[in-house]
């Protein structure tokens, strides 16, 4: 893959994506159904459409950009997915669409397995990381991500409860610690950490969010959690949002909603209309991570990126420098 945007699509169909060779291959149990009935007029004519329940969260964007698109105020289906490929990652669009907008007919439904997600997107010598899929319309379609690794899973914000998605991840291991970036992402977060036995880590100004929390963050300092992984005090989004880094070269950055890659404009994005306590304040944070060197921007909302050696530090000097 090219320097770029992330496409979990790209991935897929480059067969890297990698399923625990024990897991199973089940139909996966579904949410609800969009209605037909109720489908948007921008689609075009076929099997997959989007209902009017669609909450515009981009998440069939970044799995299927090239037959779903954003009309400003809902998302659509602009292209009908043909190859067997492409049909697949329709597929993973439907099961992780938080508000059950996407509908197709039952002989496509019925070919999505119930490994279908965690999805796997890069590794280090730090971890393996993957994708969760099935996310929440309490945080409005936020990514989730879980790292494998040696000394205990971690979890990265909370998903949609899923029973199938909670058999998988306990499959890979189960997870030890749960790390909520922000009071926005933080789901079901309370349901996973009862079924998975984990401890929750949030930072104290966000922990109203998250009251019994078993593990609380304080002060502004970095947080070494575990050897090759960083937590970091970002405050400016929220009071308490922290940013979560792996590895201490080829660095995987899990950015909460601190800061994001933008397609069309192909930079690093932070928004004052998105901010919800400080804007200043997210200034100064988003200048704290210069001195790391990420080849994974992997954020809560927004597209993913992949970086070259030095692209980091280039891309956020840009992004200060037109902030300031």
């Amino acid at each position: 893959m090219i320097s770029g945007t992330l496409s979990i699509k790209s991935l897929y169909l480059n067969g890297l994506r990698r399923v625990p060779p024990q897991a199973s291959r089940y139909i996966c149990l579904l949410p609800k159904m969009a209605q037909r009935k109720n489908a948007l007029n921008r689609n075009v004519d076929g099997s997959f459409f989007v209902d009017s329940s669609c909450i515009d969260c981009g998440t069939c964007c970044y799995l299927a950009p090239d037959h779903f698109a954003s009309s400003g105020s809902n998302s659509f289906v602009y292209s009908q997915p043909t190859t067997q490929s492409d049909i697949s990652n329709a597929l993973l669009a439907l099961v992780d669409c938080p508000v059950s907008a996407i509908g197709a007919p039952n002989e496509l439904t019925s070919q999505i397995p119930n490994n279908a997600f965690p999805l796997w997107v890069t590794e280090n010598a730090s971890g393996s990381v993957y994708y969760c899929g099935w996310s929440s319309k309490r945080s409005y379609g936020a990514s989730s991500w879980l790292i494998l690794r040696s000394d205990g899973n971690v979890l990265i914000d909370s998903p949609r409860w899923s029973s199938t998605l909670a058999k998988q991840i306990k499959k890979m291991g189960g997870v030890k610690f749960m790390i909520l970036t922000h009071s926005d992402d933080v789901a079901d977060h309370e349901r996973w950490s009862n079924a998975l036995n984990c401890e929750r880590w949030i930072h104290e100004n966000d922990a109203d969010s998250a009251p019994n929390a078993e593990k609380i963050l304080h002060g502004m300092d970095c947080f070494s959690l575990e050897e090759g992984l960083i937590i970091i005090p970002t405050p400016g989004h929220t009071a308490g949002s922290v940013v979560v880094v792996l590895g201490d070269y080829e660095q995987v950055l899990f950015s909460g909603d601190h800061l994001w890659w933008n397609q069309e404009k192909e930079s690093l994005v932070a928004s004052r209309n998105y901010c919800w306590w400080n804007w200043d304040e997210q200034i100064e944070s988003i200048k704290k991570l210069d001195n790391l060197e990420v080849k994974w921007l992997l954020p809560g909302h927004g597209y993913s990126h992949k970086f070259k050696l030095g692209e980091w530090k280039v891309a956020l000097a840009e992004l200060i420098n037109y902030l300031s």
